[in-house]
């Protein structure tokens, strides 16, 4: 406990007694009588050969029980084990090699490190790095190509992660970083750490083919990222029909079914080839395992088929399309519950063009706005 506060009261022995108080702070001031904690107690970590002098090694973690003018900033000193200077440390604790290792001439350096905090007498702590060099990388890295879908409302992209490389290296302890040709930072961005990728707002309708690289430190290898944007028109909205699957997650639907299903929907729905098949969205329904396919298709001419007409084709063609995936029902209005006639049902669809959701797999990658459809018996 840093500090207490009292109130004290004084009180006479008059008739009535008098009284008055006084509040009463009282800090309890520290004494350096905690050791700063190495975190682990001792650590164990890997270089390959042939690294660049001042590679990064080690992250040394302290930490002191004691208040901040008795803890940090620590100094950090090798005391054992670099009696050759193979080795610096900076005064944040980050183990750094000082010269190319070779596996050839050690495998293996131990090193007896030392934390002093800032308090007066200092308190000292030890700990011990076991450092192994090992042979440089042999392998490349290797990538899955990744394809990547974004469906927006015209002029209305948020921005966010769309979508995320899948890298994987045979050498164990490569590290993997991912860069991005910097012309096409302006509209894109690549966390060079995990591989996620970034689209940054207001895209425009279209195909961009990304430059996108991974490297171990030794090899570098071009990743194939193509991203197609799609702007939503408004008249879509008002013709669309919904086709509901069982049994079916939205990655699951995404990476193995989408394709697939986009071809033989194609094929059952399109009058001509010319026409073209809108996805708008896909969300998952609540509280089930169903999924909500919301789609459209606009004629050649540039007018769009109503929702009728596909109802139909759709349920001519059901079989067909149950060869890729079950259907569970397909929707367009869904007055249930309500004593309505058909023509009386009104539907309405609203998209969140804000709240965007990003169903990604290792190889496809499919963002899209969040739906809501409302319903109302008119009669």
């Amino acid at each position: 406990i840093s500090g207490y506060s009292l109130v004290i009261q004084a009180r006479d022995s008059g008739n009535p007694p008098l009284s008055s108080s006084v509040t009463v702070n009282v800090d309890i001031s520290d004494v350096n009588d905690n050791s700063p904690v190495f975190t682990p107690a001792n650590y164990t970590a890997v270089i390959q050969e042939n690294k660049p002098v001042g590679t990064s090694i080690l992250q040394l973690v302290v930490t002191d029980k004691d208040s901040f003018h008795n803890g940090p900033p620590f100094t950090f000193t090798i005391l054992t084990g670099n009696e050759e200077e193979e080795f610096t440390l900076d005064p944040h604790g980050v183990l750094r090699s000082a010269v190319i290792f070779k596996h050839m001439v050690s495998t293996e350096y131990v090193l007896c490190v030392q934390a002093k905090d800032s308090g007066k007498p200092q308190q000292i702590s030890h700990t011990y790095v076991q450092v192994r060099v090992i042979e440089e990388s042999i392998h490349k890295p290797t990538a899955i190509p990744l394809e990547i879908f974004i469906v927006t409302m015209e002029d209305d992209f948020p921005g966010g992660v769309i979508g995320k490389i899948h890298a994987t290296d045979q050498d164990v302890y490569d590290v993997l970083t991912y860069t991005l040709k910097s012309e096409q930072k302006s509209l894109f961005k690549v966390n060079n750490h995990d591989g996620k990728i970034i689209a940054l707002g207001g895209l425009d309708n279209g195909k961009y083919v990304l430059n996108v690289s991974v490297s171990d430190g030794r090899f570098q290898v071009p990743i194939d990222v193509v991203v197609h944007v799609e702007q939503l028109l408004q008249e879509m909205l008002q013709n669309t029909v919904t086709i509901r699957f069982e049994n079916v997650s939205p990655e699951d639907f995404v990476g193995l079914h989408m394709h697939g299903f986009r071809r033989t929907l194609r094929n059952a729905v399109l009058s001509q080839k010319q026409d073209s098949l809108h996805i708008i969205s896909i969300q998952p329904v609540s509280g089930n395992n169903q999924l909500d396919m919301l789609f459209a298709v606009q004629m050649h001419s540039g007018g769009f088929y109503k929702p009728a007409y596909l109802i139909q084709k759709l349920t001519n063609a059901r079989r067909h399309l149950e060869n890729v995936i079950r259907i569970s029902t397909i929707l367009e209005k869904n007055c249930s519950g309500l004593d309505c006639q058909e023509q009386h049902c009104e539907q309405s669809l609203s998209i969140d063009s804000h709240s965007l959701m990003t169903y990604s797999t290792a190889r496809i990658s499919f963002v899209c706005p969040r739906f809501y459809r409302n319903v109302r018996c008119m009669c």
